[in-house]
């Protein structure tokens, strides 16, 4: 446990630590709001396309060894940000580091194999998984108080150590698994996923651009990436050992959690990441605050209280229902961005009220049961695909966030209604993700009612 929560802390500080400190670095190296938000746009697209494949391969390959790889390419990754000169730099530095976009899923499946019993997995996979909505709110406001009197780079340098710690833990502690031992990688199935998830993110990044995009460019984007899918599809039918079968992919327990987790994180991800700490630190028409003064007062408490609900969700689920909990908290984070962006964005006590309402809702709850199920639902006989279809589904949902947040914020005739509006986008997209998550179907195996020793069948 020691060993996965160090893993899970040193991939979960290249997201939230960063999240105070993006004016800064737009500060420091003279870059605007838009290309800044490309820095978290290259992060999780890259953690969307290396989380499509490395769970899999790491029951191949061995899952000790992935993690191991995935923490020491991340570590180098955040050296060369802290050294970065210019934003094309930090942009390659912080792709690099979405290498590690696969922690949480592979934690869990180790987790997974090595507790067999519902109850004390849900709770274990809540105290996991809850590390990754924010390590109690402490990384958020390190990240805030180094930027705020040191600049951005000893930031990343704080990512450097904690991520060679983890690497040294996961060496020494993590026990070694290949549950498909023998197995051949489907890399021809991987490069065509890949290319089409690469595809589609390109697409959305260049609609966010607002009046700039190239629709011709996004246009041929999107047909590329169909084009992508359907190879695809083609190859898992004539393979002998496919990264995904057709039947498995047909399957709601398949498509229905992962668009789930995009719309998810589409909605809320650059909601309280980029637009609530955006208008905290407006000095023009939001509460000037500094950085390091937002995140005591927004992420903060945002990311205590779900670092505390998450064991209790987890533990929960097993009794229940997972998709109950899912649901529950999605519809409730839906409400509190819409209550946020009717109310909050000119009261700072309520925009903290509603801030710190989302780290139950979503951190707490909803993010916790997305992170579960992609391993519950998982077939024992391709255990590694959905938990890494699942973690591309919250690479490829954040970046769209923030490719299409700020793009509604920009939109906006007046500062003043574009943060409203862009939040209203989130409500919206979270809402979506509420009516998606109705066709999950439930996790037999994981839950008590159903079985507490066996684990989880196909789904």
């Amino acid at each position: 446990m020691v060993a996965l929560l160090a893993a899970c802390t040193a991939f979960q500080l290249n997201a939230s630590m960063l999240s105070p400190v993006l004016v800064v670095i737009g500060r420091e190296l003279q870059a605007d709001e838009v290309t800044v938000g490309l820095s978290q746009t290259a992060f999780f697209t890259s953690t969307a396309l290396f989380g499509l494949f490395l769970p899999r391969f790491s029951d191949i390959v061995g899952r000790r060894r992935i993690m191991l790889l995935m923490l020491t390419v991340m570590t180098g990754g955040a050296v060369l940000a802290a050294l970065a000169p210019n934003m094309p730099v930090l942009i390659a530095a912080r792709a690099i580091q979405g290498v590690s976009g696969a922690v949480v899923a592979v934690c869990l499946m180790i987790l997974r194999s090595e507790i067999r019993d519902a109850r004390r997995y849900g709770a274990l996979m809540g105290v996991v998984t809850a590390v990754n909505g924010g390590i109690a709110g402490i990384d958020a406001l390190a990240g805030g108080f180094l930027a705020t009197h040191f600049g951005f780079r000893p930031v990343f340098w704080v990512i450097v150590v904690v991520g060679a710690a983890a690497a040294l833990f996961a060496f020494r502690y993590i026990p070694e698994s290949r549950p498909s031992h023998g197995v051949r990688m489907d890399w021809s199935g991987t490069a065509a996923l890949t290319l089409c998830i690469l595809l589609l993110q390109l697409a959305v990044n260049e609609m966010g651009k607002g009046a700039l995009a190239d629709w011709f460019l996004t246009a041929a984007l999107i047909a590329g990436g169909v084009m992508t899918a359907v190879l695809f599809w083609t190859i898992e039918k004539s393979v002998a050992q496919p990264l995904a079968s057709p039947a498995l992919l047909k399957q709601r327990a398949t498509w229905a959690t992962v668009l789930t987790t995009v719309l998810t994180m589409a909605g809320v991800f650059a909601t309280v990441n980029g637009l609530v700490m955006s208008l905290a630190q407006n000095t023009q028409v939001g509460f000037r605050l500094e950085a390091d003064s937002a995140s005591l007062l927004l992420l903060t408490p945002y990311a205590l209280l779900g670092w505390l609900a998450g064991p209790f969700a987890g533990r929960l689920a097993s009794t229940l229902g997972y998709t109950t909990i899912l649901r529950t908290g999605l519809l409730a984070s839906a409400g509190g961005i819409v209550v946020m962006a009717m109310f909050g964005t000119d009261n700072l006590p309520i925009l903290v009220a509603g801030t710190v309402f989302l780290g139950l809702t979503y951190a707490g709850m909803a993010n916790i049961m997305l992170n579960g199920l992609g391993v519950v639902l998982s077939p024992t006989s391709n255990p590694g695909f959905l938990p890494g279809l699942n973690s591309a589904g919250f690479g490829l949902g954040a970046g769209l966030s923030f490719a299409v947040l700020p793009a509604v914020q920009a939109a906006s005739q007046t500062a003043e209604t574009g943060y409203e509006l862009g939040m209203l986008a989130g409500g919206g997209l979270t809402g979506l993700a509420f009516l998606m998550s109705l066709l999950i179907p439930k996790p037999v195996g994981a839950e008590v009612r159903h079985s507490s020793a066996s684990p989880p069948p196909h789904a």
